[in-house]
């Protein structure tokens, strides 16, 4: 890529605006709940009303992650981009200026929900069409933002709260995304055929252009990969779920104080900034499989250290924080990669939009997952043992699409 000073300069927006579309999509998905929540309590607010208009989008997220992806593919990112991005930005000020007004709170929280969806679809697809050789790599710097901003976010929300007031920092957050977008429109193209060069800066063509696009659900599904997708980062994301949404939860039935457990996880989530890229590495240097693998002995890692936790253990806390700098820094720089391993950088979103569906329906039910087995058990020991056969479940599967070379790279390989 250096060799190439064109398809550098290209690609710096893409890397600079990619961490800041995924440390925004992170904080304005479900982290900002963490200082909404507490705000609107304090003026009386129920906590259910306060979080339905995410549980109600969290729904209609499902059939949208397919309509999303065939977007992106008929009128390219940068289009689909920019126009979800103005309403992002436009319903954060119109959550700024809610104060105790329910309808209109509930339609900028269900709307920046909702469509926050196409900055982490998007920015995926950009990598995965910009990158073949360097395909990790780049996924691994763009996703930073995602680790950068459980570092971050929420301490800088908090603080501008209570410095300046909520509804000057969500103006202003809203001020920076309608920013962002206009930068998207300026700065990024689709792909690198657009500027007329190729990916990875290379001089090489394939003949991949002519592959087919538009693969319907039955192009896709025919196929045994598709389904090993499914289940194995399927799985894999159900357990995300599991493992953050119930972290504090665990801690607390273990008697870890407080200031301790949320100490480790600040460290966890600073060490998956630099973990993030390392990921990338990995896939780029030794396979996607190869990085998907080592991503599953973070689950395991992560998932015993919370099974076995007892109060305050320096060590397991230790262990459980290295584990979720794993999960959180890897998965999403490995989910598409691992797409983009199967079907290639130009059937990358034609698939991505079926299986991503597919598995937002298995996301669906983790929390409730948890929830039923608390409730039923007193305890989250079954749970977190149930996940760590899924994890194994995930690593058979990966191992069976290991079989298979990975499209494009081999495709170059091939064409040297």
């Amino acid at each position: 890529m250096r060799s190439n000073t064109d398809f550098h300069k290209k690609t710096i927006p893409i890397f600079i605006l990619g961490i800041l579309l995924m440390y925004f999509y992170s904080g304005l998905q479900t982290d900002h709940l963490n200082v909404l929540t507490p705000y609107y309590r304090k003026l009386g607010w129920m906590t259910t009303t306060i979080t339905n208009p995410v549980t109600w989008a969290g729904f209609v997220i499902i059939p949208a992650t397919l309509l999303v992806g065939t977007l992106l593919i008929k009128f390219g990112i940068p289009q689909v981009l920019v126009t979800s991005m103005i309403i992002v930005g436009c319903s954060v000020l119109g959550l700024s200026c809610a104060g105790q007004n329910l309808i209109l709170y509930s339609i900028s929280l269900f709307c920046i929900r909702l469509f926050i969806l196409p900055m982490q679809m998007g920015t995926f697809m950009l990598c995965t069409n910009w990158f073949v050789k360097k395909r990790g790599k780049a996924l691994g710097i763009v996703t930073t933002g995602s680790p950068l901003c459980t570092a971050t976010f929420i301490y800088l929300l908090s603080r501008g709260t209570a410095g300046i007031g909520f509804h000057r920092t969500y103006l202003l957050v809203g001020i920076i995304v309608l920013v962002l977008a206009g930068c998207v429109a300026i700065f990024i193209k689709s792909k690198p055929e657009d500027t007329g060069l190729h990916p990875d800066g290379d001089t090489y063509t394939t003949e991949l252009e002519s592959e087919n696009m538009n693969l319907s659900v039955k192009d896709v599904f025919k196929h045994r990969e598709a389904w090993l997708l499914v289940v194995s980062y399927g799985f894999l994301q159900f357990c995300i779920v599991g493992i953050m949404s119930f972290y504090v939860v665990r801690l607390n039935m273990t008697g870890t104080s407080p200031k301790l457990y949320f100490f480790w996880l600040s460290i966890a989530a600073l060490l998956g900034i630099p973990v993030s890229f390392l990921f990338g590495v990995v896939d780029d240097k030794f396979g996607t499989i190869s990085a998907s693998l080592l991503l599953c002995a973070t689950f395991i890692l992560t998932l015993f250290g919370l099974l076995f936790m007892r109060g305050n253990n320096g060590g397991l806390l230790l262990a459980t924080a290295v584990g979720i700098a794993g999960v959180t820094g890897g998965t999403p720089t490995l989910h598409p990669s691992i797409t983009s391993y199967v079907y290639g950088r130009r059937c990358y979103q034609a698939a991505n939009r079926w299986i991503m569906t597919f598995q937002a329906v298995l996301m669906a039910f983790a929390i409730y997952f948890m929830s039923s087995i608390l409730d039923k058990t007193g305890t989250l020991a079954p749970a977190y043992i149930i996940m760590i056969g899924l994890v194994i479940i995930a690593v058979i599967c990966l191992i069976i699409i290991g079989h298979r070379p990975d499209h494009d790279r081999a495709a170059l390989k091939n064409c040297r």
